[in-house]
């Protein structure tokens, strides 16, 4: 299946970051801290940032919170961290924004859900007060749909209107025109308010995979707004994984969608770093962008009793992505570059010969050599006790013959 041509959207600059207009997509995360913790803030987002998050997404909740956001950027300034800060408000923003003028300072942007932003009489001047400060501080924002969180004066209306039609709708067919409707209709009044295009991202979040799907692509065929993905509430472990890449995959692959978050829920003790890792791989896979170099293995068999390779295909794995850090700069297009680390003959060697450089491990009664293989052509064979180790130098190596920067000497 070819990939579809991705849609331009109005670009819209939240810090350095560009999202949307043509550019790569985007990752972020959120953090899981206390925002008033600022030292537990500040450590995460940088994990956050190490990992790859492009943009991370703290809670401003509280009075506590709000006054701690400023210090927050001071200290990731300090300590060289320069990823854009989003601000995530809800029920309260309009009341912490006026009282905490340097928080709406520090924010790279808003986030900002209609159906939170407050209610009856008071929805609309709220509203209308996140956007002015929005204009006044030069922020874009994120106007956030939540099915959990649905704009309920949006959702009756429809369903009164729904209810006088000759055929009534499914009452979910309704719901998703709702949720869509809300983040238009909420982008128009920010518009009319003084809010440019490439202020706005919208982004519409249930946590069902065809519902999401069936919402997103209403959405984008009735706007060119920048388009913010996640399947929320994704889950934990493989549950949240599969699904959140199964909704994200058929969207991206028809071109919607400019920046994306995988919503984990973490195991108990676990780092929040997955949620990133775990939004690189669904983008490489896919082949729109590369983050750290990928490791082609295989699965094992009745042929691989040994768990020799799947332990040197881990530590190949984690060791390539700890270094990623250092080489973004030091390598560049390292990132694209494959390793094949295989258990036996059978498609051993092909994979090898595949990858820039790989690694056919002896299968159950094979000759316990390893021959290892360097963009098609086998360079050395491998044997004894020292194999994992020397094939990482080997790795290591080709890396810097092929990916070093070369600097040009004045003759």
């Amino acid at each position: 299946m070819s990939m579809s041509v991705r849609k331009i959207t109005h670009p819209v600059l939240v810090g350095h970051v560009k999202v949307g207009g043509g550019a790569p997509i985007v990752v972020q995360s959120m953090t899981n801290t206390d925002t008033a913790d600022v030292a537990g803030t500040v450590k995460q987002i940088i994990e956050l940032a190490t990992a790859g998050s492009e943009l991370v997404r703290i809670t401003v909740n509280s009075e506590e919170a709000a006054s701690a956001v400023a210090e927050i950027r001071n200290q990731l300034i300090q300590q060289n961290c320069v990823v854009p800060i989003i601000g995530d408000f809800h029920f309260n923003g309009h009341r912490l924004l006026e009282k905490y003028p340097e928080c709406a300072e520090a924010l790279d942007k808003y986030r900002i859900n209609p159906g939170n932003v407050g209610r009856g009489k008071s929805r609309d001047p709220q509203f209308q007060q996140m956007i002015e400060f929005a204009c006044r501080y030069n922020k874009p924002v994120r106007i956030g749909v939540n099915g959990g969180s649905l704009d309920q004066a949006v959702l009756m209306r429809l369903l009164d209107e729904n209810r006088a039609l000759a055929t009534p709708e499914p009452l979910a067919a309704i719901t998703r025109k709702a949720i869509v409707m809300s983040a238009l209709e909420s982008a128009a009044k920010a518009e009319e308010l003084g809010l440019g295009r490439d202020k706005i991202i919208l982004s519409c979040k249930i946590s069902n995979v065809q519902e999401l799907i069936a919402i997103y692509e209403d959405l984008a065929s009735r706007c060119n707004y920048a388009l913010h993905l996640g399947l929320t509430e994704a889950g934990m472990g493989s549950k949240g994984i599969v699904s959140s890449a199964a909704a994200l995959s058929v969207l991206m692959q028809q071109g919607i969608g400019d920046t994306i978050r995988i919503s984990l829920t973490p195991e108990p003790g676990a780092s929040r770093t997955q949620e990133v890792i775990v939004g690189q791989e669904i983008l490489q896979t896919m082949g729109f962008r590369s983050f750290t170099p990928m490791v082609i293995s295989c699965p094992g068999c009745g042929r691989t009793t040994s768990d020799y390779f799947q332990k040197l295909a881990m530590d190949i794995q984690g060791y390539l992505r700890d270094q990623m850090p250092v080489w973004r700069d030091q390598y560049p297009g390292v990132e694209a570059m494959e390793v094949a680390v295989m258990g036996c003959v059978v498609n051993g060697p092909g994979e090898s010969k595949s990858a820039n450089i790989g690694i056919s491990l002896p299968g159950t009664g094979e000759v316990p050599v390893a021959p290892v293989y360097e963009d098609g052509e086998k360079t050395v064979t491998l044997k004894g006790d020292h194999i994992a180790e020397e094939f990482q130098a080997i790795v290591e190596r080709y890396i810097e013959r092929h990916y070093g920067q070369q600097i040009d000497t004045p003759l």
